[in-house]
């Protein structure tokens, strides 16, 4: 009986494969972020980092702390395009097609919008702690230095 009962066991464990830790290391930048204002250190925004079918990662924003700008609902005003310039700041994509570099340990060969200035970088995402998100955009090639860095800090929860 005993011996029946570990070739259940281990029959069953190799149906159901754990996740490599890879992929878990991955999927660790699932979730909210916090983002700040540049100037004054404030509360920004919630974004929410999920993976898409594609198995890529992407960031909408959620939360506003400022969500209205004269009583109206924030729009993407400063979008270069002039089609894109009365969509919603709020469920706005900011983050799009970051793949996981194992090796690197980083997100990257994605780009970040900049709804403030109206314009899209390359970017790479890693965490210096593991509530501390790193993200860098730059122009170019990221060792050329045209760039900025911001930190955004994950949270359980999405805000309200």
């Amino acid at each position: 009986m005993k011996y029946m009962t570990i070739a259940i066991v281990m029959l069953a464990a190799a149906m159901f494969p754990a996740r490599s830790h890879a992929q878990v290391t991955a999927d660790k930048i699932i979730g909210y972020y916090l983002t700040f204002d540049d100037e004054t250190g404030a509360e920004k925004s919630q974004i929410q980092i999920y993976k898409a079918t594609n198995g890529k990662y992407y960031g909408k924003i959620v939360w506003l702390k400022e969500p209205n700008k004269n009583g109206k609902p924030k729009i993407d005003d400063k979008n270069p395009d002039a089609k894109l310039q009365g969509r919603p700041i709020m469920g706005l994509l900011l983050l799009k097609d970051f793949t996981f570099n194992k090796d690197d340990n980083e997100w990257s060969d994605g780009t970040i919008y900049n709804p403030t200035s109206g314009k899209t970088y390359n970017c790479y995402m890693n965490f210096e702690t593991a509530t501390r998100l790193k993200i860098r955009g730059y122009i170019g090639a990221s060792w050329m230095g045209l760039g900025k860095t911001a930190y955004w800090t994950k949270e359980t929860n999405p805000r309200k």
